[in-house]
């Protein structure tokens, strides 16, 4: 039996998963000459590098830093889709939403 204090990989696998099916499903939506499509653009690259942060840290068997990482990069998705660079069909089980 686990403690809540520690990160097992079934744990982690599983915010992986949600962070990559978030990522497939969000599109930006912001024109493609606005300033805040640079902004959008960016956003998701941080939260592509994190994810793929954390991948690596998994596959080396470091899990703090992978569940650390994993949470930053949906940190960014969050934000972006709260501040409606993103579009997110509405999903709130998927991402946090403003209302």
């Amino acid at each position: 039996m686990t403690s809540k204090s520690e990160i097992t990989q079934e744990h982690l696998s599983k915010y992986l998963s949600v962070t990559e099916k978030a990522i497939k499903k969000l599109k930006i939506a912001v024109p493609k000459r606005s300033y805040l499509r640079q902004l959008a653009e960016d956003f998701l690259e941080m939260a592509e590098s994190y994810s793929s942060d954390a991948k690596r840290f998994a596959r080396e068997g470091n899990l703090v830093n992978a569940f650390a990482c994993i949470n930053y990069a949906h940190g960014w998705l969050d934000c972006g889709a709260r501040m409606g660079l993103f579009d997110v069909g509405e999903d709130d089980q998927l991402f946090t939403l403003y209302e």
